[in-house]
């Protein structure tokens, strides 16, 4: 726990693929420096993805981890050495799983910087009695092993990949924490309600549904309901679609010769005076 006034970086560790705030005495560090920070399972090399900001500037300071000093030769040539050896690594642990029958896939692995922990994130469908691939590992590799069983949405912010946007998907590039996504926001939006076009490569429902819906919950009652009944130039029209975010409100008539796209203003205008 930090009490001391200081600052804090947003650092990505390369690892565990994991940005959080650090806490440091050192404003100087730059976007896309290379530090050592100390982390759930050690000592870990991470890039700093944000310039320093006071202690004074967040909410909170507790709980912060620190950032142990700035990244050095031989700093580098460890988590090099690390990284060259895990696909070895990867090899044994597959042998292993298959070996005793296991329901599980391994999605990464990585070491800390001095190897004295070893942490391997997989998938599986159910809880997996691993007591005996424990044993195995722990022998082989003459260090601490932690099984971590990630889900879904961890496993895409690992692997990353292009969204249905183009871009890179949000938990990979930018989002440190997943927050609660509902149907409801899809309806808010008044989206089609296909689960697969909402979905992600994770199989869950888009994470970006959710930073608009804070302006969707708010403007959708300046709106008509689907169906809303008005007059329009002698004949009765209904609410066919609406827009929010172009602010077009499309009427048809009954049998659909008739069709308008009008603006809130021009809508409020026709009920007013139907």
């Amino acid at each position: 726990m930090v009490k001391n006034e200081g600052y804090f970086v947003l650092v990505d560790t390369i690892s565990s693929r994991e940005k959080k705030y650090y806490y440091t005495s050192d404003n100087a560090l730059k976007i896309g420096d290379k530090v050592v920070v100390d982390t759930q399972i050690g000592l870990e090399l991470g890039v700093v993805c944000s310039e320093p900001v006071r202690e004074s500037n967040l909410q909170s300071h507790e709980g912060f981890n620190q950032i142990v000093r700035k990244c050095c030769e031989e700093d580098l040539e460890k988590h090099n050495s690390n990284c060259d050896s895990l696909d070895k690594i990867k090899e044994y642990f597959d042998a292993c799983v298959n070996k005793l029958n296991l329901d599980m896939k391994l999605i990464s692995a990585c070491y800390n910087l001095d190897r004295s922990k070893l942490l391997f994130m997989y998938v599986s469908d159910r809880r997996v009695d691993f007591r005996s691939l424990l044993k195995e590992l722990s022998s082989k590799f003459k260090c601490r092993i932690e099984l971590r069983q990630i889900g879904p949405r961890d496993r895409s912010k690992i692997t990353g990949g292009l969204g249905l946007c183009g871009l890179p998907i949000c938990c990979a590039s930018f989002l440190n924490e997943f927050e609660g996504i509902s149907i409801n926001m899809a309806k808010n939006q008044l989206l089609a309600l296909n689960i697969q076009k909402l979905s992600g490569q994770c199989g869950k429902l888009l994470c970006c549904l959710k930073f608009e819906d804070e302006y969707y919950s708010k403007a959708k009652y300046k709106y008509p309901k689907l169906g809303t009944r008005v007059k329009y130039e002698d004949d009765f029209y209904r609410v066919a679609s609406v827009n929010i975010l172009s602010n077009v409100i499309r009427i048809e008539n009954n049998n659909r010769e008739n069709i308008y796209n009008l603006t809130l203003e021009e809508f409020n205008k026709i009920k007013r005076s139907k």
